[in-house]
């Protein structure tokens, strides 16, 4: 079953994506929102999880058998992850462990604890959120940031502390994210068999979000006030890299408040039936995310790296710099615009995509 909820926020985090990455890695240009996409898409993979795994349920297709498709799901994810690092980034940046190598782990890592309660999960999130600084702490985190880039030898040990702590988008805090989005959904999704006639109320959920976000802001407001090392290594203050701990809050928070906001107003209430343009091409960009996600650093890094190795003294040679936000900007926008047409049709003509090669051969 599809949610347009879940349509609607995950392209949301799609477009922030794009914005974010031309007006970056063109112009050199940190917009605010910069952030947002990645957790809101990690947040979005551990709840659909949870929905896709109910569907499989009511096939009536074994526990055993899920978990082995999930698993074959989240390798695959992996692989993708290594192969995107190498194909459309560069062979340097193999193991900068992205938001796809994540997402694939988390993906393996559900198909065995998603029996368990929530309250177990919720705890393990708890312990993740706790150790993760003290990993960084471990494991020398600027050390492995040279010029605000993450780069890692590919020795073992390197690539174990970078894929666990120290990468771009590493297992501690980052995993929180899809297991908090799959405890969300067991709690608002259940099975046909439990019996349960009334959807559930969403106030839970905002409330652990307001929670989330009040959190964050209390760490944000006492964080000059702590005393040495806690501000510099702990509580650093609203960062993506590393993950601070007012940043997963905040951003759980957010997840949570946003998603159960629109459940209500989109699913329950169908506040958008007057606009099917709009549910149109959100349900188009959500089925063709993965796709959307991989095309659309194509379309901008492969130019970027091709022109710089022609025209500059290497391929980054343009890096943050081959133009004006006034022209990247309206790129964005047009990438945007280019994929839902472009993906419309593919819906409509039931054309390959990432997503029917990941249920081909893993499902």
């Amino acid at each position: 079953m599809r949610y347009a909820s879940i349509d609607v926020l995950r392209t949301v985090a799609i477009a922030l994506m794009i914005l974010v990455h031309f007006l970056e890695n063109l112009s050199g240009v940190t917009w605010a929102p910069a952030g947002l996409g990645a957790p809101l898409f990690a947040f979005l993979s551990g709840l659909n999880i949870r929905i896709w795994t109910l569907s499989l349920e009511a096939k009536g297709i074994t526990d055993e058998a899920i978990r082995r498709i999930a698993v074959r799901r989240g390798l695959f994810l992996f692989v993708l992850g290594i192969a995107f690092n190498v194909l459309v980034w560069l062979p340097s940046d193999t193991f900068n462990w992205d938001v796809l190598t994540m997402i694939g782990t988390a993906m393996v890592a559900l198909a065995f604890l998603r029996g368990l309660p929530s309250g177990f999960l919720a705890f393990v999130c708890a312990v993740v959120f706790v150790l993760s600084p003290f990993l960084r702490i471990q494991a020398d985190y600027a050390s492995h940031w040279t010029n605000g880039y993450f780069e890692s030898e590919t020795t073992l040990p390197d690539v174990l502390i970078g894929y666990l702590s120290t990468g771009y988008i590493p297992l501690f805090p980052w995993i929180i994210f899809p297991i908090v989005g799959h405890i969300a959904g067991s709690y608002l999704f259940h099975r046909p068999t439990d019996g349960e006639a009334t959807p559930r109320s969403v106030r839970p959920l905002v409330t652990y979000g307001v929670c989330f976000l009040a959190i964050s802001v209390f760490l944000r407001v006492i964080r000059d006030a702590l005393p040495d090392p806690i501000p510099t290594k702990l509580v650093m203050g609203w960062t993506m890299f590393p993950a601070s701990p007012e940043y997963v809050t905040g951003l759980l928070g957010i997840a949570l408040v946003s998603f159960g906001i629109l459940h209500v107003g989109i699913d329950r209430r169908d506040c958008l039936r007057r606009v099917p343009a709009i549910l149109n091409v959100t349900r188009t960009m959500s089925q063709y995310s993965l796709t959307v996600y991989l095309l659309h650093h194509i379309l901008h890094l492969w130019p970027l790296w091709i022109y710089g190795t022609l025209f500059g003294t290497e391929a980054t040679e343009f890096w943050h710099s081959a133009m004006p936000v006034a022209v990247s900007g309206p790129l964005a926008l047009g990438c945007f615009a280019a994929c839902s047409v472009l993906f419309r049709q593919m819906r409509r003509r039931e054309w390959p995509s990432v997503e029917s090669l990941m249920r081909w051969l893993c499902d």
